[in-house]
């Protein structure tokens, strides 16, 4: 990839969108369409975590075995990756307002055939469509703001989307927690799907007033569906999701290897397939002018990055809290509030910060989240529950995060044209949660080899695990950090 010049462009006000009278984002039209879509993105990203703590009385109360409880937990995640693409396609086809609340609805009524599953098999059924209609929502949430909001306007709309995002990571884990210790009516471990519903009607009701189902964001339907393109991106990515979620589980066999070596095969089959059809004059999954906007391959590998540190950290700390700690899922998920906190307050105010400090916000975000993960592993080291270093060190990584994904996801969106908003948001969307996937299959399968190498898992050895951890946190973070000299170098 040969990065062109404007590759690390200062973060000035992003270039204007198209003239209007009123900027959307002080009107209420603007404001209850950006609290509709990002009520809806919180409530997806809330079932991604909020499922983990469940596990365990899940798997008490259907007699699942562990690869079944693997299964409820990942297939939500595994259709939700696999799909991403699709469902901003067909947002770009059929009308992003329409298929979000398509996919709202199927994911509300989803989660309520979740709660009410009488056996693991239908439970894991669900998971799948759950996250099927995850993948035709989310996208849209993006496509929306791109399309809605310009200038300064844009700015704090992803802004708030980059608060969300941090805050819905750690929320799932302390509402799965409070959900389940409250067992309400004697309903276990349902409550956690459940919740969604009563969210999810509010939001279908109130959709079709807010959100712009006819106009100028819904006419672009000419572009065709790229259907073998679609077969060939969603065959990569569940070749790579797969092993990624099952291969810790199931001790690394053979089979999701030669998964992850055919998911290159098939993305470069896939990448053939696209050029030949730009250059027929046909309309590719993704147009390459996207791929070829100045600074797009940057973004897609900070972004990246941010998020394998965040998902990695995020895991390998739950496994220590709990496994090591003995914290309760309660507990454990209230430790990961400071960093929440603090990502969302820096993803909201790092614009107004003086404009002689945001060329360099990126990468000294990517540092002080090095220097924070690092921070977190010393302050556990020995077995201890940390001290007053210890919430420095988290507010650390809260910053560092928020800095190196908030900043870059508005430069990569800020200035690419209406109509390839679709493509754009689909790429993101999806490259955010392939980030979320690897961080937790690459970082927690090293905390785990390394908890086992040390022998029975306690509170010391589970904190020597963590540290060594941390150090590869740290180290990724790093690339996020000199990737912009790297690429601009070349």
């Amino acid at each position: 990839m040969t990065a062109t010049p404007q590759a690390e462009p200062g973060l000035a006000a992003p270039a204007p969108g198209p003239a209007s009278s009123k900027d959307p984002s002080t009107d209420n039209r603007g404001r209850r369409l950006l609290a509709l879509v990002l009520a809806a993105q919180f409530m997806a990203l809330l079932d991604v975590f909020i499922v983990n703590v469940a596990a365990p009385t899940i798997g008490s109360d259907l007699h699942a075995s562990g690869a079944d409880l693997q299964l409820v937990i990942a297939g939500y995640t595994i259709t939700y990756s696999v799909l991403m693409i699709t469902g901003a396609r067909l947002g770009d086809r059929l009308g992003h307002a329409r298929v979000h609340l398509a996919g709202l609805a199927l994911f509300t009524a989803a989660s309520l055939a979740c709660g009410l599953a009488q056996g693991a098999d239908e439970l894991i059924v669900f998971r799948l469509v759950q996250g099927a209609g995850s993948a035709l929502m989310i996208p849209q949430v993006l496509s929306l703001i791109q399309r809605t909001f310009t200038g300064e306007g844009r700015a704090r709309a992803l802004g708030v989307y980059s608060a969300v995002l941090a805050v819905g990571a750690a929320a799932g884990q302390v509402l799965g927690g409070i959900l389940v210790d409250a067992d309400l009516f004697g309903t276990g471990w349902r409550p956690v799907f459940l919740v969604n519903v009563p969210v999810g009607v509010v939001l279908l009701l109130l959709g079709p007033r807010v959100l712009p189902l006819g106009g100028a964001a819904e006419r672009e339907r000419s572009r065709g569906l790229d259907v073998p393109g679609l077969l060939l991106l969603g065959g990569a990515v569940s070749l790579l999701t797969v092993p990624l979620v099952l291969g810790q589980e199931e001790g690394w066999p053979l089979w999701s290897w030669l998964s992850l070596a055919s998911s290159a095969v098939v993305f470069g089959l896939f990448c053939g397939y696209e050029s030949r059809l730009a250059r027929r004059g046909g309309a590719p999954l993704i147009a390459p002018r996207v791929l070829r906007h100045p600074g797009m391959g940057l973004s897609v590998l900070r972004i990246l990055a941010a998020m394998a540190v965040n998902g990695g950290f995020l895991f390998a700390l739950t496994l220590h809290v709990q496994g090591g700690l003995g914290y309760s899922a309660l507990r454990a998920g209230l430790t990961f509030a400071p960093t929440a906190v603090v990502f969302g307050v820096v993803g909201l105010t790092w614009r107004r910060w003086p404009a002689s400090w945001q060329r360099a916000l990126i990468p000294a975000g990517f540092v002080v989240a090095a220097l924070g993960v690092t921070g977190v592993g010393l302050s556990f080291h020995g077995g201890g529950e940390g001290g007053a270093g210890l919430y420095l060190a988290f507010a650390g990584v809260g910053v560092g995060l928020a800095l190196g994904f908030g900043p870059t996801l508005t430069r990569a969106l800020a200035t690419v044209r209406p109509e390839d908003a679709a493509d754009a948001s689909g790429l993101l969307a999806t490259v955010t949660q392939l980030g979320q996937l690897i961080g937790v299959a690459a970082f927690g399968t090293l905390f785990l080899n390394r908890l086992e190498s040390l022998g029975s898992p306690q509170a010391y050895t589970s904190a020597e695990a963590l540290l060594t951890c941390t150090l590869a946190l740290a180290a990724a973070a790093a690339v996020g950090a000199v990737s912009g000299l790297v690429l601009r170098r070349r």
